[in-house]
C-alpha cells in the first residue's frame, strides 16, 4: 500500500510539472518591440547618413524631424534606451533616453537628453521626435 501511494504520488508530481502554459505575445508587445526596433533603424541609418531608407521610415513631418539639420559630421556615436512606450488607437509614443559623441570639423561635441518619438500607421513610421531631439548636432 504504501509503494503504491508513493507511486502515486511520483505520477502526480510528474504529471502536474510536465507542461508549462506557454501565453501567446500580446498585440500591445509586439507593437512595442517593433517601436523600439524602428526607433534603432532610424538611429543607424542616421548614422550612415542613409537619407532614402529614413525617408522610408517616417512621414514628412517625421522626416524633418530626422534629416532637418543638415549638419555634415567626421562620426557620431548614438545611443538609444528605450524607457516608456505608450500605445494609443492610432498613435505609438516612446520615451528614449539618448546619448551622443559627436566629431564635428575634428572637434568631439558630446549631448544627452530624453527624446518622444511619436510613431503612426502600418507599418509603424515615426511622425514627430518631441523634446530633445537626438539627430541635431549639440550647439558650440
Amino acid at each position: 500500500m504504501k509503494k503504491t501511494a508513493l507511486l502515486f504520488c511520483i505520477l502526480l508530481v510528474v504529471v502536474s510539472c510536465g507542461k508549462k502554459e506557454i501565453k501567446p505575445v500580446s498585440r500591445e508587445s509586439k507593437t512595442a518591440l517593433e517601436a523600439f526596433k524602428l526607433a534603432d533603424e532610424v538611429r543607424q541609418e542616421f548614422i550612415k547618413r542613409d537619407f532614402a531608407a529614413i525617408r522610408q521610415n517616417s512621414t514628412e513631418e517625421g522626416y524633418d524631424a530626422i534629416a532637418g539639420d543638415k549638419t555634415s559630421f567626421d562620426s557620431l556615436e548614438l545611443t538609444f534606451t528605450p524607457r516608456w512606450v505608450e500605445i494609443d488607437k492610432d498613435r505609438v509614443v516612446v520615451n528614449i533616453s539618448w546619448t551622443s559623441n559627436w566629431v564635428i570639423g575634428g572637434k568631439e561635441k558630446q549631448d544627452s537628453g530624453m527624446a518622444v518619438f511619436v510613431m503612426k500607421g502600418l507599418p509603424l513610421k515615426v511622425a514627430a521626435i518631441e523634446r530633445a531631439n537626438p539627430f541635431v548636432a549639440p550647439a558650440d
